[in-house]
């Protein structure tokens, strides 16, 4: 699954010496995992997964694959660029392309550090880049409605599906909200996700704070967290200075470093996590002495359309999955422990996976 979060914010809010941090913690993990730059803009980083050093060690396994997940540097936005003002329409194209979008807002103090609009008050920040994106998606769709209510009058179901989306899109936006928070029926996902709504996108809210603030966060981001709530958003805290000085770091000196700070994990991992679980992902793995690997699926996946994601000659040639529990696993020391205690399982087409099943698929080639 090729995943992108878009990172967005103003400019002088640390969005870039974020970026910077994911990538150098990737450059740092390339000894390990599998890592490239795709652009100068995007960086491909690995998951966060403990669990999946712990099953490497019990076979052991030679090599260690996580499941990745690619950020993208968006070009500052400034106020306008819904109507191309700086670099406005890569900013919109860009984040057109992604799964997600992660704001990432200024809520530290610092003189030195000019904020574009004056004064640092990270719920205007929010404000601008909602309402930016907002006026974007309300020109696109405004485009839109001559032609499908044409197309409608015709009898055309598509047309007929996608102005009434369109239409409840409207209504949203019309309102003052983001269309994420408009009720999109099931059988709607699908035509909704390909009216490319920018404010439909899952929403991750990024409260950049300063060091001292790192492990509680301030009143600043505790207002933000408050908006991520009413926005049906996430939220996380992180100090992007801190990160991109954990990033330079060896993992002994890293410990000791946070420590100091009273963090038990980088900011970064955070992040990553809370990116990849808005997603509404989940991670099940496959071991081996070859290797150990974690594959991204989405929640309420089936065996089958999880064995799709190794190849698409595992779905269709599905037979069964040979499935055991990840604590089970852990606790029985691998796949002869579970079978002896009974927690070795073979599931079928209608299963659906839970996050850290360990699995080996049976199928027909």
């Amino acid at each position: 699954m090729a995943l992108k979060v878009a990172i967005v914010g103003l400019p002088n809010v640390g969005k870039s010496t974020l970026f910077n941090a994911l990538t150098q913690t990737a450059q740092a993990q390339a000894a390990n995992y599998p890592f490239c730059t795709i652009e100068p803009n995007v960086g491909d980083v690995a998951v966060p997964e403990p669990r999946l050093d712990a099953l490497a060690a019990i076979i052991p396994s030679k090599e260690i694959i996580p499941a990745r997940i690619n950020f993208v540097d968006v070009a500052g936005l400034v106020r306008g660029a819904s109507k191309g003002e700086g670099l406005g329409n890569q900013f919109l194209a860009n984040i057109r392309d992604c799964d997600a979008v992660a704001f990432v807002t200024r809520c530290f103090i610092d003189d030195d550090v000019t904020h574009v609009e004056g004064k640092v008050d990270p719920l205007a920040d929010l404000e601008t880049i909602e309402t930016e994106l907002m006026l974007a998606d309300l020109e696109s769709l405004e485009k839109r409605v001559v032609n499908l209510e044409k197309r409608a009058k015709t009898g055309d179901k598509d047309s007929i599906q996608t102005l009434r989306l369109v239409q409840l899109a409207l209504t949203e936006l019309n309102a003052g909200r983001p269309a994420r928070k408009a009720k999109v029926a099931a059988e709607d996902e699908k035509a909704w996700r390909m009216l490319q709504l920018l404010t439909s996108k899952p929403a991750l809210y990024v409260s950049n704070v300063d060091e001292a603030s790192a492990a509680t966060g301030n009143d600043m981001s505790r207002l933000v967290a408050e908006r991520a709530t009413r926005d049906s958003a996430d939220s996380v805290v992180i100090s992007a200075q801190i990160e991109s000085e954990v990033a330079m770091l060896d993992a002994e000196e890293r410990g000791e470093f946070l420590e100091t700070l009273g963090l038990t994990e980088p900011g970064l991992n955070k992040l990553i996590r809370e990116a990849y679980h808005l997603l509404g992902l989940q991670t099940y793995f496959t071991v081996g002495p070859k290797e150990a690997r974690a594959w991204t699926i989405h929640k309420g996946d089936t065996a089958p359309q999880a064995a799709g994601v190794i190849h698409t000659d595992f779905e269709k040639g599905f037979i069964r999955a040979e499935t055991i529990a990840y604590d089970d696993y852990v606790r029985l020391k691998g796949e002869a422990g579970a079978r002896e205690a009974g927690k070795f399982r073979q599931e079928g087409k209608e299963y659906v996976v839970q996050d850290g099943d360990v699995m080996n698929f049976r199928f027909n080639v």
